[in-house]
């Protein structure tokens, strides 16, 4: 399966690789982001121990670190003697890579932490007073959000200080998403996105050949498919009451966005839904967002962040028994096709977002951040939201003077003056700065009268092609 983007990341682990010193590099992020793709494109032309923990007891993953340690050079053999400790496995290691370049990878690393709670001391021990002046490169890599930043990057970790540099893998922009597919139309890109979220391991499991529609038909609204079973698998993995996490996101699923309607629908108590909540945002299935330029507070809302759950929750639920029938197919258009574009609405969002701050270039200012806001109109008496709010950098404890106000379109229609003019209103309503830049994002385009005003007024818009 061919390897695509991560450029960046593994330049810098090349970079590192090539200076011949001791390294603890640490690799974090969701499960199926593509992290073990990472280190086996680094590690393929070079000499390498992997070794990939197992959710079992210590002596199973000290008899699978023996197997790894002496495949390493004796890949065809299978008879391999087992290490009577993990500090003999691990001095092995260090005179393996006393004089000579070599990369001990620990796949999993939460599963075998579980496993021997002391295993980060025996690290920091062999760090210390043997690995430190070799040419060991040892990387730790786990899914697990919460323990590796706490347990393996935290301050109160026997590793902390070690490590010598530390990537958080995050999902594919939408345009990386698009190199999986270059063959296919903008729209049909952005679907891909809308779906995976820019997930590698679910582009691929899309398994797309001459039909996008097919592709959806067959590999997520199939009972028989990878796909179709994947966020309950995900919860099994990560959670101890998955059942409880499905009903919250499913909550919010239907809408529910603030945690008073979030604790109403479920049933829980406000603390106890809290705690489950921010789990699922250590995992990144769910976000806390809050209107830009605000503090936490009241006006805090909860969404889905990861697009496959979102995408998977909005349709597959309410089609169950029509799937588990077989009958789905022949309901596919009306049923799913016939409303991505408003389930796209969100996902249109996210992508231009990433646009500003990835990919943008001719900017009024250079951006600190990028998100919603919302609040009340005092002339109408009600509620107004702005789908986008660029915040400028500024100097510590100064408030910005300008902003960036956007809305984001994804409709086949041509947009017009007057998304113009409600962007103008609504930015009187934000009222934060003394100058406003006002951009609009579209799928269809505009009309002449807007691309007219626009281009008098120094309107910034752009459509599904200009964003890729």
């Amino acid at each position: 399966m061919p390897f695509f983007c991560r450029d960046e990341e593994l330049r810098k682990m090349n970079r590192r690789f090539a200076e011949d010193n001791f390294e603890c590099i640490v690799i974090y992020g969701r499960r199926r982001v593509g992290k073990t793709a990472l280190i086996n494109e680094f590690c393929k032309d070079k000499r390498t121990i992997y070794f990939s923990a197992l959710n079992a007891t210590s002596q199973e993953n000290l008899q699978a670190l023996s197997k790894a340690i002496y495949q390493s050079t004796n890949p065809e053999n299978d008879n391999y003697p087992v290490y009577t400790s993990f500090d003999i496995a691990l001095e092995e290691i260090g005179r393996m890579g006393e004089n000579e370049r070599l990369v001990f990878v620990i796949d999993e690393y939460p599963y075998l932490a579980k496993a021997l709670p002391s295993i980060s001391s025996r690290l920091q021990h062999s760090i210390d007073h043997k690995w430190q002046n070799g040419q060991l490169y040892l990387i730790l890599c786990g899914s697990s959000m919460s323990f590796m930043q706490n347990q393996v990057l935290g301050y109160e970790s026997p590793l902390y200080g070690r490590r010598t540099a530390q990537f958080k893998i995050e999902p594919l922009t939408y345009r990386e998403t698009a190199i999986f597919h270059p063959e296919l139309s903008r729209e049909a890109n952005a679907w891909i996105y809308g779906i995976t979220g820019g997930i590698p391991h679910y582009i691929n499991k899309l398994r797309i050949r001459d039909s996008l529609d097919e592709a959806i038909i067959e590999n997520v609204f199939d009972s028989s498919c990878y796909l179709f079973e994947e966020p309950e698998n995900l919860l099994k993995q990560e959670l101890r009451e998955p059942g409880v996490y499905n009903s919250i996101i499913t909550a919010i699923a239907e809408g529910a966005s603030k945690l008073n309607e979030i604790t109403t629908k479920t049933g829980m108590e406000s603390s106890v839904c809290s705690k489950y909540i921010k789990v699922l945002i250590d995992l990144g299935i769910l976000r806390r967002e809050t209107p830009v330029t605000e503090k936490l507070g009241k006006k805090t809302i909860y969404e889905i962040e990861d697009n496959f759950f979102r995408f998977w929750y909005r349709f597959i639920p309410k089609n169950y028994s029509t799937i588990l029938s077989g009958r789905f197919p022949r309901n596919y258009e009306r049923v799913v096709k016939s409303r991505m574009h408003d389930y796209m609405g969100l996902v249109f969002e996210k992508m231009c977002k990433e646009y500003l701050l990835f990919y943008a270039e001719q900017l009024p200012f250079d951006l600190a951040t990028v998100g919603q806001w919302w609040g009340t109109d005092p002339k109408e008496k009600k509620q107004v939201q702005i789908d986008i709010v660029g915040v400028p950098v500024q100097e510590p404890n100064q408030n910005a003077s300008e902003y960036l106000i956007g809305s984001c379109k994804f409709k086949n229609e041509k947009i017009g003056l007057d998304e113009l003019e409600l962007l103008k209103r609504y930015a009187e309503v934000f009222s934060k700065g003394h100058k406003y830049y006002y951009i609009i994002f579209s799928l269809g385009g505009f009309t002449d009268e807007l691309l007219a005003v626009g281009k008098d007024q120094d309107v910034m818009l752009l459509t599904l092609d200009d964003i890729y």
